[in-house]
């Protein structure tokens, strides 16, 4: 008798449970949402503007200075196989 009671009331618990998630999770999503939208929005408003034509490079790469700089393109060497 005393298992069935725990079933019974596991039961109705869980069923509970899932009701409430039904009706809260939406809620919750929604506000997460419009959260990451103001916040994408402040972001996207506090860049500034740059004006038409202007590059900005933030970053240029060292160039190593013992390289050898083959103006020509890469040359790969080959060898003919004759059949």
């Amino acid at each position: 008798m005393a298992l069935l009671k725990f079933l019974f009331i596991t039961i109705c618990v869980l069923w509970l449970l899932k009701m409430v998630a039904r009706l809260l999770l939406p809620i919750l999503f929604q506000k997460m949402v419009r959260k990451a939208q103001n916040h994408a929005t402040q972001q996207y408003q506090q860049q500034q503007p740059r004006p038409d034509g202007k590059i900005k490079i933030d970053f240029v790469p060292p160039r190593p200075k013992d390289e050898k700089i083959n103006k020509a393109g890469d040359f790969v060497e080959y060898e003919e196989i004759k059949s």
